[in-house]
């Protein structure tokens, strides 16, 4: 029985992504763009789908690319949608992607952003699939840490916030752990913005520990259907009984944190149509 391992990180493989080509210009982006994710959405969870127009130099139209996160999945979409009528009734061309992958990218990769995560864990493991609960909360800043200017203006403030959170993998027996702390520099004009700013980044600490959690989950997609969940051991894994008293984190500015993280998830793929 043949088995693939998914792990959340960006899928590089190219035999990972399906190429589709011949789209004519009859519809906009938008349009082909939704088309082209039901039909190929329901072979596997699907990271990117992109639909370009044509070089200058070949006919009008475009050709989409749609990056899977299972190989299994792109050789089963391009197979079965290789000359089938998907828009229009018109057949359309579908091949993966014959590009190699870059030594350098492989084994190797950036951890999923946490919507990405949401949406892979939701799709394979069902929404009942899985379980996180915040073991710890904690604001790491002292509440008069900042520099205000004299009069009441405006003045500097620093928040620091560290969460550590648990996922559960009930019908697997498997639990993972993650951790992060961000910070934020910023202005505060006022007892608004700082509640602001500070629900904010609370929000933004649960998510990277989310990441940080899954970073370590592996899925395995076995050939009847079925789905095993393992956790990767790492030398820097820290166990329940090892954490009391102690923040294990990844640190983060505002400015590295994850306010460009989905913009960097959906850069432009080096994949040519020929």
């Amino acid at each position: 029985m043949e088995a693939e391992v998914v792990d959340f990180r960006v899928p590089v493989e190219s035999n990972k992504t399906v190429l589709v080509w011949d789209i004519p210009p009859t519809h906009g982006e938008a349009h082909i763009h939704a088309q082209l994710h039901a039909v190929f959405s329901s072979f596997g969870p699907v990271y990117l789908l992109k639909v370009s127009p044509n070089a200058p130099l070949h006919p009008p139209g475009f050709y989409a690319l749609i990056k899977f996160f299972s190989a299994a999945h792109a050789a089963a979409a391009q197979r079965i949608t290789d000359g089938r009528p998907l828009l229009d009734d018109l057949p359309l061309k579908v091949k993966l992607s014959s590009k190699q992958t870059p030594h350098f990218l492989s084994g190797s990769s950036r951890v999923l952003s946490h919507a990405h995560c949401l949406e892979l864990a939701n799709h394979v493991l069902g929404f009942n699939g899985w379980t996180s609960d915040i073991i710890t909360l904690k604001k790491l800043t002292n509440e008069e840490e900042g520099e205000e200017e004299e009069g009441g203006g405006a003045g500097q403030r620093r928040l620091k916030f560290g969460c550590v959170l648990q996922l559960r993998f009930p019908h697997h027996g498997q639990t993972s752990r993650g951790a992060a702390v961000l910070e934020d520099c910023f202005t505060c004009t006022g007892p608004d913005v700082f509640l602001q700013r500070c629900c904010r980044l609370q929000r933004l600490v649960r998510e990277k520990a989310l990441v940080q959690a899954f970073s370590s989950v592996l899925l395995i997609l076995l050939g009847n259907g079925k789905v095993m969940v393992e956790v990767k051991q790492t030398p820097d894994q820290f166990l329940a009984d090892d954490t009391e008293g102690v923040l294990q984190v990844n640190e983060f500015s505002w400015t590295e944190g994850p306010a460009d993280e989905e913009e960097a998830d959906d850069a432009e793929w080096a994949l040519t149509v020929s």
